[in-house]
């Protein structure tokens, strides 16, 4: 099933995409979409239920973020071998991990902020697991069954904040907006190989980043049950997995977001999203 949130910022519903493409009303059901509700529990009992008797939702609605309040919002570093190498870094022996700041959490099609004096905006498409039952050192083979689905994420990173200003990479990757998730969380059972799933980026039509999962240097089900050996996760929490070839900073010469790009993000069987840059 694909699960969404439909309405303006602050005051979104949770929905549901019925087999037709229909938007319906799930609030009936559930509250929302947030840590509470992401679980299997959830996921039997939607399924019970006839859709066509659900109020439709118009399309012309803005589609928020598909997560309300995850308790983390965790990230993967250089996961993919060619961007390692477009990036100047060796090939991790382990995942990398960092941590995005929740409130940068933003709808697939909100616009993305430019802060004034910012220079060095980058994209980065990326698969996003969602947790749905708690995890605490579990088995690679185990991890499936604490995945509740996936989701497109935009890893948004000002490559200045995040290398040149010291420390950790967080501050890079966690300003508002730099958060882009969704359209919808696409649940476990839909995907037939997770490890095997198209990525591309577009800035203002031009194809940047082109991959797929089966490039990652460490696979779904390894960073979840890898993850759990540091830390429980929690239903709701967000893992981004990394990011293919393509980012500006790879580039000769260096190629960054300026105000009015346009961004469209794209992941077999998990949507699209199409967003702007605007100045702040």
């Amino acid at each position: 099933m694909k699960l969404l949130r439909i309405g303006n910022k602050g005051k979104e519903k949770p929905a549901i995409l019925d087999n037709t493409g229909k938007i319906r009303d799930l609030s009936s059901i559930i509250k929302d979409l947030n840590p509470y509700y992401l679980n299997h529990t959830t996921i039997n009992n939607i399924e019970k239920i006839n859709l066509n008797n659900l109020p439709e939702i118009s399309k012309n609605e803005r589609i928020g973020a598909c997560i309300k309040n995850p308790g983390k919002f965790i990230a993967i570093g250089l996961n993919y071998s060619d961007h390692a190498a477009e990036t100047g870094a060796k090939v991790p022996s382990e995942p990398i991990i960092f941590m995005k700041a929740t409130s940068c959490i933003n709808g697939p099609n909100d616009d993305i902020e430019l802060k004034k004096g910012s220079t060095k905006l980058d994209w980065e498409v990326e698969l996003g697991i969602v947790i749905g039952k708690e995890a605490k050192n579990i088995s690679e083979k185990d991890s499936v069954d604490h995945i509740f689905g996936y989701c497109v994420v935009n890893d948004l990173s000002e490559r200045e904040w995040q290398i040149e200003k010291m420390g950790q990479w967080t501050k890079g990757k966690s300003h508002d907006t730099y958060g882009p998730i969704g359209p919808y969380i696409v649940t476990a059972d839909e995907i037939k190989d997770i490890n095997n799933l198209n990525l591309t980026l577009d800035v203002n039509g031009q194809r940047m980043q082109t991959g797929n999962t089966n490039k990652m240097v460490f696979n779904v089900y390894y960073l979840v049950s890898y993850l759990s050996k540091f830390m429980s996760l929690q239903p709701g929490d967000l893992i981004t997995t990394g990011t293919p070839p393509g980012v500006g900073m790879g580039m000769n010469p260096k190629k960054f977001l300026k105000q009015n790009d346009n961004l469209r993000l794209s992941i077999d069987n998990l949507g699209e999203q199409n967003s702007k840059v605007v100045g702040l």
